[in-house]
């Protein structure tokens, strides 16, 4: 069978150093991106079955030490809820302390803001990586083109004839180079625009989670705002294991 002499194959054992460089990185920036396309997706469906539980299994237990129980492990809302659990038992076993000047509502409100701002940089990872890469790799594509268009205006000089034989390799690999950077830049596009959105609805609902665990810890009742809205009634003192 023979070799297509326009194809990738052609491509690159026909290319310079320049072209196949080119190559390389789009392909690293392809393998890079879809990694952390793929990585964040299952962290945020993670994430997902976790609020889940965090807004109804977490509210329908019986004292505070079993629902974050039911949250589980290596999940935000369960880091949350033991920040808070936390601050509560440290601003009552440290009186006389420099933070006991601060009321229990601001010390708790500060120990939750800083679990819900630890995860939201979480969130973040990565996405860096998504937008450089969707940015550049039609510039790097773009330089392969300029590069082939080069090659194909060289040989059309040295032949002295414009004819098809002559400028459809060079032409074919600044084509196949576009290509290729923008198979490389779209997915990257569309993954972090999928995950900035995601990674949105995912801090509401740390800062809902947030809000009303500190209604139970200040108050010792969740929120009536969240109760009204998700059907709830307030418990006496669902927070009494503390």
């Amino acid at each position: 069978m023979s070799t297509n002499p326009y194809g990738l194959q052609s491509l690159w054992i026909q290319g310079d150093l320049i072209i196949q460089g080119v190559t390389l990185l789009l392909i690293v920036m392809s393998i890079a991106s879809w990694f952390v396309i793929v990585t964040k997706a299952i962290q945020l469906l993670t994430y997902r079955r976790a609020s889940h539980a965090a807004g109804h299994t977490f509210w329908d237990t019986t004292n505070l030490i079993e629902g974050v129980a039911t949250l589980g492990t290596q999940n935000p809302f369960a880091d949350i809820a033991q920040a808070g659990v936390t601050a509560m038992y440290h601003h009552a076993a440290h009186k006389g302390h420099l933070h006991d000047q601060l009321l229990v509502s601001d010390w708790v409100t500060l120990s939750l803001r800083q679990a819900i701002d630890e995860t939201s940089s979480k969130l973040q990872t990565g996405m860096a990586i998504l937008a450089s890469v969707g940015s550049t790799a039609p510039f790097v594509g773009l330089l392969g083109t300029v590069w082939g268009i080069y090659h194909a205006l060289v040989s059309i000089g040295t032949s002295g004839h414009a004819t098809i034989d002559k400028v459809a390799g060079p032409v074919g690999e600044a084509l196949i180079m576009t290509a290729l950077g923008l198979a490389v830049a779209i997915p990257a596009t569309f993954g972090y625009n999928a995950l900035v959105r995601s990674n949105k609805s995912t801090i509401a609902k740390l800062n809902k989670f947030g809000f009303d665990l500190h209604a139970l810890f200040v108050t010792g009742a969740r929120s009536s705002r969240t109760d009204i809205v998700g059907g709830h009634n307030d418990r006496s003192d669902p927070g009494g294991s503390l």
